[in-house]
């Protein structure tokens, strides 16, 4: 069991932190795109047009693999996780649902007309598409987001008890208020810095390739004015971010102490020191080469720098986080909080310096923002390692009931207990450590391919930059839109969708 159980999640571990590359710059590139295409309508300048036709390039390329991705995760819920896929089936098939009919098929659906409408279609009905292709990348993180938010606050659900044809009892999570569950309460703040974080890597990739066009002395009035879009919004969504992040660690400390615990090294019950730097040292109980500001956690929490949290040493050690992952919580969860600090401080950096109209002539700021784009990928990687990590040995986490402001208490043995991971795997008569062990290989080879492919599909469009300025098309009337269609239609007989009278429907055609 022990070994399955270490496989599986190192298999899906794999495979998630694998496609989390792609979603967060699909929706920082979208949002980007609806600003550029937005000022090229206002103020009919082309050089905006050109900046949208060339980053909706890179984000085919990007919602492409990230589509391709995604598809194993969902494979491995039924293959490895067969009994948590059954406990959760009512919660999550609603969720991601609706994940698949209101944002996937809108972002699907209009990503044609965004990536070659452009001379088929009038440029407010491209806007059209541009925004929706965002709006759809946007809520499919909202979906995603509400069934992984309610693994960690489960809401809105029943426990129900049912009898298998074979007899056997099982246990599902029944959803009770569809709402509740939506709304349960982590879902709104994760979903916020969720989505804050991929502005913040949008933001980033376009001013890492901006500033690689400056510094090479190419397409400058292009990559001045993508920079300045970029940097404009990622200074605005680094300070958001981090607001969030302060309202995100007082949910945490609500909702799951324990893990709030793990990620600071705070061992003992009493006021916690908010560390900067340090490794957790479960043996002796104490943060090694600790720096930190003693109470700095509680200040955070409860705006007392005396006020008491609860330790680890609160919790049963069946109910908390491992303490050989202990670690991995506490460092992944300081690099995301330190690296998105220095975002933070160079995307202000960079704003001062444009505001004074020096930026470009700083070459050593440019190196640094081309260098920065791994930034927001390591961030967003780590916040999701040390919130999914940190909520062990759960995979669904149970209710914490607070007996006063510093008596928490996990109910596992209430009515809603939660689910531990152990028990949410498939029967290893289905699924061995064999058959996870070649699964990983394969997924790994796999991946590395897509990678290789993404690398050279992107530095290929980025070498090429953006085309030379031409007017767009000013087809805005349906006929225009019927025009196009004509244009694109198979050969070997009329168009149904030619705009005059004389089509004629030939039955042999």
């Amino acid at each position: 069991m022990d070994d399955v159980l270490l496989l599986s999640r190192i298999q899906f571990a794999l495979t998630i932190m694998f496609h989390y590359l792609f979603p967060p710059l699909s929706i920082g590139l979208g949002a980007i795109m609806v600003l550029m295409e937005g000022i090229y309508l206002r103020t009919g300048d082309l050089v905006y047009h050109n900046m949208t036709r060339f980053w909706s390039r890179v984000f085919a390329v990007n919602f492409a693999v990230g589509v391709a991705t995604g598809i194993v995760m969902e494979f491995e819920f039924g293959s490895n996780w067969a009994r948590y896929s059954r406990y959760v089936g009512d919660v999550f098939g609603s969720a991601l649902a609706a994940e698949g009919i209101f944002a996937f098929f809108l972002e699907s659906g209009f990503l044609a007309v965004l990536v070659f409408g452009w001379d088929r279609v009038g440029k407010r009905m491209h806007f059209f598409a541009t925004l929706m292709v965002a709006l759809g990348s946007i809520f499919s993180a909202v979906w995603i987001v509400v069934a992984n938010s309610w693994m960690h606050t489960p809401a809105g659900y029943e426990v129900q008890s049912v009898v298998n044809p074979d007899g056997a009892v099982v246990t599902r999570a029944v959803i009770n208020d569809f709402w509740a569950m939506v709304f349960n309460p982590s879902s709104v703040n994760r979903l916020v810095h969720v989505v804050l974080g991929a502005f913040l890597q949008g933001a980033f990739f376009v001013m890492s390739i901006a500033a690689y066009y400056v510094l090479g002395g190419r397409h400058l009035d292009f990559a001045k004015r993508s920079f300045t879009v970029a940097i404009v919004f990622g200074g605005i969504s680094s300070v958001a971010i981090a607001l969030s992040g302060h309202e995100q660690g007082r949910a945490v400390a609500h909702n799951q102490p324990a893990k709030l615990a793990a990620m600071e090294g705070h061992f003992k019950s009493g006021p916690a020191t908010l560390y900067a730097l340090g490794l957790p040292d479960a043996e002796h109980q104490r943060v090694n080469f600790g720096l930190g500001i003693p109470g700095g956690l509680s200040f955070m929490v409860h705006n007392d720098f005396g006020k008491s949290l609860p330790g680890l040493d609160r919790f049963d050690p069946a109910d908390r986080p491992p303490d050989k992952l202990l670690p991995v919580i506490f460092t992944s969860y300081h690099m995301m909080a330190g690296i998105g600090t220095l975002l933070m401080l160079l995307s202000l950096v960079g704003l001062f310096f444009r505001w004074r109209g020096t930026l470009f002539e700083r070459r050593w700021l440019l190196r640094a923002f081309v260098v920065a784009v791994f930034g927001p990928f390591i961030c967003n990687q780590c916040g999701w390692v040390a919130a999914e990590v940190g909520r062990q040995p759960f995979i669904v986490y149970p209710e914490v009931t607070w007996q006063d402001d510093e008596t928490p208490t996990m109910n596992t043995h209430g009515t809603r207990p939660g689910m531990r991971t152990e028990h949410g795997l498939s029967s290893q008569h289905a699924v061995g450590p064999r058959q996870v062990v070649q699964s990983i290989v394969m997924f790994s080879l796999v991946y590395l391919l897509l990678f290789i492919v993404w690398v050279h599909v992107l530095n290929d469009k980025i070498q090429h930059g953006p085309d030379p300025l031409e007017p767009p098309p000013s087809t805005t009337s349906p006929t225009g839109l019927l025009q196009a269609a004509t244009a694109n239609k198979p050969a070997g007989g009329e168009s149904l969708t030619r705009a005059d009278d004389s089509v004629a429907i030939d039955g042999g055609a």
